[in-house]
């Protein structure tokens, strides 16, 4: 190659008639072109390729070609795009593993929310607070499997934890004094077994607890002066469910709250219903609404031809008939499995993994969805909280005329009690009430104007009063969504009975259904 090259450089070609003769002058000349050729051909190369470079790594962030991950343990990983995603926010669309999550509610260092934001003008005259009991164990065993091994004693130094958890314990051994109604005195103040009973709380509930209560600690005590530091028994009203992760909620909740309460102070009420309809249950309606609401679930439990088959396959891995796995209720098994991250059981047969529990859990989310728009079920929540959200108005009234008395009250309650709540408020899209749930309401009154009274309602931090049925589409008062508390009483004593076309609570629960 080398010699064939070498004589093309010195060969001269001859004129010939006709032709354009060519001679270069000498053979350094020659070769420089020669190289000048090559160089600019190899730099030219080199610019396609990098162009090439650079285009395939724009379609890529782009997400216009997919990222192939490679084979893990065997198994060939699904096609995913190369994404930057922020892990703290939520799926675009349902998705139960997430929700999952939310639902734990896992306790993290401090928590937050929007509570106590009001113009600098602004009054706080009174906090109402509704929770859902912390985490607990579950209610429901899967018949033929090893319940999950979770420990209810209190111990400090484990996680999840608490700065005050310790004194919380310690403070249990000045309770003599505490005012409990008399169903209530019969119920351990602490969960304290080596192996939980069925519901009992859990450490991770009552460090939920511990956490909401530090949180409104900094917002109604040291920023509002809600209460002062000598307050009296009747500035507070407490209520709780004669179940013990209700009790144990409460307190611990109280605790963070007004650290190292004096027991003599606190008087707890017991409340015998889970809807806290008190002395107003009777609504022959309200169970009617309750029947079709459960005919609902029913009817599209059916449809679900996965779900179905997704029962079909667990029960034949416990060995025991379907219908039996399915009054067993699961899902309330699996998800304390899930959140206390124990594996799911196992039999002889097999075990549940996290595809069973991935259907169960979505179509709980189909569920929810479908009963938002059925409407049968807000029906129902109506009629049952109205006897709750008609004595916190009333109290609420009698703050803004200037007693002093009851200005912060806690409810500590269940699902059962919060999710109707919320439907009956018409806040529609808030998610299924996590353990640890808090929904609170706060009055207050226009610096400037103390006849103005206002009113908002937060869940789980986010203020959710634009939502609700009689402020939604309301020309907010001020950047803080403050909205008239006539608003809400006139829902409440009124309004609320419009759908079942009465203007009171004893008629909507009494007219029959055409």
């Amino acid at each position: 190659m080398r010699a064939t090259l070498s004589a093309l450089l010195t060969h001269t070609p001859q004129p010939h008639k006709g032709r354009v003769s060519w001679r270069p002058s000498h053979n350094g000349s020659v070769k420089m072109c020669v190289t000048m050729f090559f160089r600019s051909r190899f730099l030219f190369l080199l610019a396609v390729a990098a162009l090439l470079a650079v285009l395939s790594l724009s379609l890529q962030f782009l997400h216009l070609i997919p990222v192939t991950q490679p084979k893990e343990e065997g198994v060939v990983a699904k096609t995913r795009k190369r994404i930057l995603v922020d892990l703290y926010t939520a799926p675009p669309r349902l998705d139960p593993i997430y929700e999952a999550y939310v639902y734990c509610n896992m306790p993290n260092k401090t928590d937050h929310g929007l509570e106590g934001h009001a113009p600098p003008d602004y009054k706080l005259l009174s906090v109402h607070v509704m929770i859902r009991h912390g985490d607990r164990y579950p209610l429901y065993a899967i018949p033929k499997t090893k319940p999950p091994a979770i420990d209810c004693t209190l111990i400090p130094g484990r996680e999840p934890s608490h700065r005050l958890l310790e004194n919380f314990i310690k403070h249990r051994n000045n309770a003599a004094k505490a005012q409990l109604d008399g169903p209530l005195n019969n119920i351990a103040l602490l969960p304290s077994h080596a192996v939980c009973e069925m519901g009992e709380l859990t450490q991770t509930g009552v460090v939920q607890h511990l956490l909401n209560g530090d949180h409104l600690h900094d917002t109604y005590i040291k920023k509002h002066k809600l209460l002062p530091d000598n307050w009296a028994v009747k500035q507070i009203y407490v209520e709780s469910t004669g179940k013990s992760r209700t009790l144990q909620s409460g307190l611990a909740l109280l605790y963070s709250l007004l650290p190292k309460f004096d027991w003599g102070k606190i008087h707890i009420r017991h409340q015998w219903s889970t809807i806290f309809c008190s002395n107003n249950c009777d609504c022959p309606m309200r169970n009617h609404y309750l029947e079709e609401e459960q005919r609902r679930q029913y009817n599209l439990r059916v449809k679900n031809s996965l779900l179905e088959q997704t029962y079909i396959d667990m029960a034949e891995i416990v060995g025991i008939p379907t219908r039996q796995l399915r009054a067993a209720n699961p899902i309330d098994s699996l998800l304390c499995h899930f959140c206390h991250n124990v594996s799911f059981p196992c039999t002889e047969h097999g075990c549940i993994n996290l595809k069973h529990f991935k259907v169960i859990k979505a179509h709980q989310l189909e569920d929810e969805q479908d009963r938002q728009r059925k409407r049968l079920y807000h029906k129902y929540a109506l009629l049952a909280s109205h006897p709750i959200l008609n004595q916190t108005v009333t109290r609420m009234q009698r703050i803004t005329q200037g007693r002093k008395d009851e200005v912060f009250a806690l409810y500590s309650a269940h699902d059962v009690t919060v999710a109707p709540l919320l439907s009956a408020l018409g806040i529609t899209h808030a998610s299924f009430p996590r353990f640890g749930t808090r929904i609170i309401f706060e009055i207050w009154q226009n610096g400037k104007d103390k006849k103005k009274n206002f009113v908002r309602i937060l869940y789980n931090g986010d203020d959710v009063t634009s939502q609700t049925s009689f402020c939604y589409g309301h020309k907010m008062h001020s950047k803080q969504l403050l909205c008239p508390f006539e608003n809400f009483v006139n829902f409440v004593r009124k309004d609320m009975f419009a759908v079942f076309n009465s203007t009171n609570y004893y008629d909507a629960c009494h007219r029959r259904v055409l």
